[in-house]
């Protein structure tokens, strides 16, 4: 009897010291979700997002609320900044040492560099990777290690107006499905360049002078994944910039693009595809087709005047030798800690919310944008509900086929410090004075060589 009762309380004693193991271990390396139910402690976790889609805040709250009936111990406080402040007030608050939980925007190696970013392959379930479409969850990587959860795939292209290319007898069914050379465009463009009955000019494209998408979308087309490689070595010094350099001037000297093209906006140049005076734009995201439906809608509503447009998603030209590449950008929830570190419970919490504002119900964001989804769930939820024109909708899902993305999430804090001192004090004026005729390709090319020689050390 002694033997049989000193054996139940030594087996009792081990089932305690097992089940104490298992919870503390639990709580290191269990599931997010699985450890904040073993902590009811009240909590906040903030949230810096962005207008993502017309209607996002909307979305964001009724994604916060779904969350709260199943953990309503945990308070989320959203904030929606505004595109044109949030990057500098987001900036201050890192630098200060207090950014929020979680904030929407790509990944960056600077914010890796602070220490500040949280790492969140511990908290990835088998079931939260399995839900990613293919090479989804990479858009969240740096250096092979997640720290973003992408909600959308935002794709940069060109879009047309397809009264205009048909009108100049273009296939743009087959320019979606096969891509079109620098060649291929330039001769159609010179096509859909001339003057109209009331004396204005339509241009063949327009583009502003005043951002660098332009001149980095053509140089991914010729082979060149950004001004450096992603090992962080200078390539703008080669045949293929110069290349880049050349069929741009070309389209200027062609008069395929306004001569003024230097001086006009983001805001302008888009007008001038509004008013029919441009037959192709750069750039164009496939959420143009929602925009562009909503004017038509104003016009015949007879809140705005103009001609209604219907609009065709089209893949940006690629260099001869090179293939057509559609540059392509993650943008999602990225985790921070604080200076004054809120502890393991919170980062957990934290992710719980990130998880929440990325499921299958956040993919409406996808939906609105009409860009390809980057998990199954997703998919699945909208699945016949889709707003694009199904010609531009399959034809981005075939942009997704051969992608590029920018080289910043491999770079350390130097490199890419350097490549935007290179991109705003270099990069900008050089092309600006492309357009205006004030250097030649030649020049350029060669400021380009030098300029990253005493940059990059290349």
């Amino acid at each position: 009897m002694k033997v049989s009762k000193l054996l139940a309380m030594t087996v009792a004693l081990s089932l305690v010291f097992v089940s104490a193991c298992s919870k503390k271990e639990g709580g290191a390396n269990a599931p997010a979700g699985e450890a904040a139910k073993d902590d009811k402690k009240p909590d906040t976790v903030r949230v810096w997002a962005y207008p993502v889609h017309g209607d996002y805040e909307k979305d964001i709250k009724e994604l916060i609320a779904d969350f709260n009936k199943q953990y309503p111990h945990i308070k989320v406080e959203y904030e929606v900044l505004s595109w044109a402040e949030g990057p500098k007030k987001f900036d201050i608050a890192l630098n200060a040492g207090d950014p929020p939980d979680l904030y929407y925007h790509a990944v960056s190696g600077h914010y890796v560099n602070t220490g500040l970013a949280i790492q969140l392959d511990q908290f990835l379930t088998p079931e939260i990777k399995d839900d990613y479409l293919p090479g989804m969850l990479d858009l969240g990587k740096i250096q092979g290690k997640q720290y973003g959860l992408p909600l959308t795939a935002g794709q940069w292209n060109w879009g047309g107006n397809k009264r205009i290319l048909e009108e100049a007898g273009v296939d743009w069914k087959k320019i979606q499905e096969k891509g079109w050379t620098w060649s291929e465009f330039s001769d159609i463009a010179k096509k859909m360049t001339k003057k109209l009955p009331d004396g204005s000019m339509q241009y063949g494209l327009a583009t502003d002078g005043t951002s660098l998408d332009f001149s980095q979308l053509i140089a991914q087309n010729a082979g060149l994944v950004d001004v450096l490689d992603e090992k962080g070595k200078f390539i703008w010094n080669d045949d293929k910039i110069l290349d880049s350099l050349k069929f741009i001037d070309g389209l200027m000297k062609d008069g395929v693009m306004p001569k003024e093209t230097g001086g006009l906006n983001p805001q302008q140049r888009t007008q001038m595809f509004y008013d029919s005076k441009a037959a192709v734009i750069s750039k164009a995201l496939p959420y143009y087709d929602t925009i562009i439906a909503n004017r038509n809608k104003d016009i015949d509503a007879g809140k705005v005047k103009g001609e209604k447009i219907e609009f065709v998603l089209l893949p940006v030209p690629h260099h001869e030798n090179a293939p057509g590449k559609t540059y392509v950008m993650g943008e999602g929830y990225v985790m921070f800690k604080q200076k004054n570190d809120k502890g393991e419970q919170h980062a957990k919490n934290a992710f719980l919310v990130m998880e929440a504002l990325s499921g299958a119900k956040a993919g409406n964001s996808s939906n609105e944008l009409n860009l390809p989804f980057v998990r199954n769930s997703q998919a699945k939820m909208y699945e016949g509900k889709g707003k694009a024109q199904k010609y531009n909708w399959e034809a981005a899902q075939n942009f997704m086929k051969s992608t590029t993305r920018s080289v910043e999430s491999n770079l350390d804090v130097d490199k890419s410090t350097k490549l935007k001192q290179f991109q705003e004090q270099v990069q900008k004026p050089a092309i600006q004075a492309l357009f205006a005729g004030e250097k030649t390709p030649e020049k350029i090319a060669e400021e380009f060589k030098t300029k990253g020689k005493q940059m990059f050390g290349q």
